[in-house]
């Protein structure tokens, strides 16, 4: 009855079983894997934001396929003020509702049935769930650890077949923070150019620097084929408003051949509400409140990460330059999944295990870094405890 694309093991792991047993059973668990900034004890402009979804226009339907005209001038004006991206034509954004949908899109133009896109290792589980719904196959390529992060472009290499379609970069990545550097993206053009591939760039955490410094944004990317992908979700910190977007760029002849396949698929769906759309700006301009203050939080925790690892041996944080994650190295006495558990029972603390993000080998948690301040600073501290016990 149910087709082979779904056919994934949809049991509780252990872990989620230990999660739900404590909560049922009154515990009050600290959480450190928060993502969902509008439960992180965060302002927000209510009355602006909410008069913002009023307005009377959004009584009539104008369905446009690439999105409203006046909400992707908004995404170009953020690009503008926010990259130094100038001259961003509007046309080559497409408006869709999450970036989910946007690697969907992107996925239906380049593949066919069991070709191939390649992924960066460790990071975030969602490429094989939507490859297996677009009944496309994601083949790893691994970011190697060595005071800091990098691509390894060798790996990469022997990871190209006949069927590979494209590559994915994550910049920052999730959840190692790690940026793509410039040499390493005139290695990736090259790269792509040699096997005509073309570069989807997720950066829905690029404004997350931690040292304040502005990064490149992939969408002034001339050299290849690429779609940068992003939305309100972390630029804003609105993800229930679903406004996502990709922009296409490139060598213009290949820009326009993909921007007109992208107008039949998004035509197809027309997805994105009215109201959103229309509030497009406004919900851009929340960033400018909301921004800062998830820069402060992120700094302050990683801080007091620091104070709480300096008093203690047996764990380190690896190096991290933008995004919400921490990843702390752990000794390998057990798996990370066990050990997950082991710090719900003993601490009544929720952590990633490292495998939860692709991570090659055991001795590894991740932590968000968008915890409040005072769940966070109790949850480090137990957390150390039970891993230095």
């Amino acid at each position: 009855m149910f087709a082979n694309r779904t056919s994934w093991k949809l049991t509780q792991n252990s872990l989620t079983k230990a999660i739900e047993d404590a909560r049922s059973s009154g515990k009050n668990l600290l959480d450190l894997t928060i993502s969902n900034p509008t439960r992180a004890g965060l302002p927000f402009n209510a009355d602006n934001l909410l008069a913002a979804l009023s307005k009377p226009e959004a009584l009539d339907y104008d369905p446009q396929s690439k999105g409203i005209l006046s909400a992707r001038k908004a995404v170009a004006d953020y690009y503008r003020q926010e990259h130094e991206v100038f001259h961003l034509d509007p046309e080559r954004i497409i408006l869709t509702t999450s970036t989910s949908e946007a690697y969907s899109y992107i996925f239906r133009l380049l593949c066919n049935s069991e070709d191939e896109i390649l992924v960066p290792t460790p990071s975030y589980p969602l490429f094989e769930f939507l490859a297996d719904l677009h009944d496309v196959h994601v083949t790893p390529y691994p970011l190697l650890y060595d005071h800091g992060w990098q691509i390894d472009f060798p790996s990469l290499y022997k990871s190209v077949t006949h069927r590979t379609r494209a590559v994915v970069v994550v910049h920052p990545n999730n959840p190692t923070g790690s940026f793509v550097r410039g040499q390493e993206v005139a290695s990736l053009n090259g790269f792509c150019k040699e096997y005509g591939l073309a570069i989807i760039a997720d950066e829905v955490f690029l404004d997350y620097a931690l040292d304040g410094a502005k990064r490149a944004s992939f969408s002034r990317n001339i050299e290849a084929l690429t779609f940068s992908l992003s939305g309100l979700s972390k630029t804003s910190g609105l993800p229930q408003m679903k406004l996502s977007w990709l922009v296409a760029g490139g060598p213009p002849e290949e820009v326009d051949e993909a921007l007109a396949r992208l107008d039949v698929i998004a035509d197809t769906y027309l997805s994105i509400s009215t109201p959103v759309q229309l509030a497009a700006l406004e919900l851009l301009d929340e960033r400018k409140t909301i921004q800062p203050l998830l820069l402060d939080r992120l700094r302050e925790n990683l801080q007091e990460l620091d104070r709480g690892l300096s008093r203690q041996k047996s764990c380190q944080r690896l190096e991290v330059e933008g995004g919400w994650y921490a990843i702390l190295r752990v000794p390998v006495t057990q798996s990370d999944e066990e050990r997950a558990v082991d710090l719900v029972h003993k601490a009544n603390v929720v952590v990633h295990p490292g495998h939860f993000f692709d991570f090659a080998s055991d001795g590894y948690l991740v932590l968000s870094l968008i915890t409040p301040p005072e769940v966070f600073r109790e949850g480090v501290q137990r957390t150390l405890n039970v891993l230095n016990s």
